[in-house]
């Protein structure tokens, strides 16, 4: 299979020329094939959520497992009652105060929505994504769109279409891919997934945090926790998720990865796990805070402001996929605090270090 490149310019994205790649990639949609695209959060790789078949061309491209569901993409509120069968007054206040953006919630599906979406269960996952070129794309092909991630199943997710042609070049139809003008590629916002929210039940359950955080969840929905992953889900092959990306290995580098906890002098922690671990026989890769030390020997990724979490989020899976293209073997990472978007880079490396 050969995939398409279509370049959409992200300074104009309005431009002649970048309304034609869109217009194109609308009618890949809508023909049943697969095309990835940027949203807000990383790339997505979408398909028609009303077609099995088309739907089923993600799963292979990903080599995705049948238990996964995936997400529904949806350009407006209008189109809601499409996709879900009703909409509890929780969920209208989080859709009030956080749609379009990088917040998907669960919600009773509609008839029309494929078991394979949702891995036979009754709640589909649907968000508004708030990236242009998303809602663009989505209003062309109109259709609603299902699209996790851009990469191949367990793999480090994509920020950059150069991620995804990593993955699956040759194995989807399309990439509509982001470009400034002067040829350089242009990174998603957030860089990591949305959060994922069941609002359907009491209490209110966060399967998995993003940008939109528990704190910001629990302003509106005062009950909101967040879901404990038990042994069972963690290990086991299931019949079927209840959410995206819970109890499996995900986000994974090649490289080993080892995290260095929150704690007191954590920056002390790891420095000194650096020097230990440069000396011995496999290749480090570190991802460096900002004004952090490291051995010379390292191969070092400047993660960015300790400080800057949603600076953090935006780079993680970057410079995973960095220091993996360097050759790193062995990557050290210090984990943040698990409050606001700290708790969603936490939850990504905690399962990307899984052995699992």
């Amino acid at each position: 299979m050969h995939t398409e490149r279509l370049i959409v310019e992200a300074a104009a994205p309005d431009s002649p020329d970048s309304r034609s790649a869109i217009t194109a990639a609308a009618a890949i949609l809508r023909g049943g094939g697969t095309v990835a695209f940027p949203t807000e959060t990383v790339y997505g790789l979408g398909a028609n959520a009303r077609s099995a078949q088309a739907v089923a061309k993600i799963f292979a491209a990903k080599q995705r497992p049948s238990w996964d569901p995936l997400i529904v993409h949806i350009a407006d509120r209008d189109r809601l009652p499409s996709v879900v069968a009703s909409v509890p007054d929780s969920a209208k206040r989080l859709i009030d105060a956080y749609w379009p953006g990088p917040l998907t919630l669960l919600l009773p599906r509609q008839a029309a929505i494929p078991d394979a979406v949702t891995a036979g269960r009754p709640l589909v996952g649907v968000r508004i994504p708030q990236h242009p070129v998303a809602q663009a794309l989505i209003r062309a092909a109109q259709v609603p769109v299902a699209a996790p991630s851009a990469n191949r199943f367990g793999h480090t997710s994509p920020t950059t279409a150069a991620h995804v042609l990593e993955d699956l070049d040759g194995r989807i139809d399309a990439i509509l891919e982001l470009r400034f003008p002067e040829g350089a590629a242009a990174e998603t916002t957030h860089g990591v997934e949305s959060t994922v929210v069941d609002p359907t039940g009491q209490p209110v359950l966060i399967y998995r945090p993003g940008a939109i955080t528990l704190e910001q969840v629990r302003a509106l929905c005062p009950n909101a926790i967040a879901y404990a992953e038990t042994a069972r889900t963690v290990a086991a092959t299931p019949e079927s998720m209840p959410s995206p990306g819970v109890g499996i290995r995900h986000y994974a580098p090649r490289a080993r990865l080892l995290l260095v906890e929150p704690a007191f002098a954590q920056q002390a922690l790891f420095e000194e796990a650096a020097r230990q671990h440069a000396a011995g026989s496999q290749k480090l890769g570190l991802m460096l805070p900002e004004g952090w030390g490291a051995p010379e020997s390292a191969i070092r990724y400047a993660w960015g402001c300790w400080s800057d979490t949603e600076e953090l989020a935006r780079r993680l899976f970057a410079g995973l996929r960095w220091l993996d293209a360097e050759g790193a073997e062995l990557i050290l990472c210090p984990l943040p605090e698990q409050q606001g978007i700290g708790a969603a880079i936490a939850d990504r490396l905690r399962k990307a270090a899984r052995t699992e």
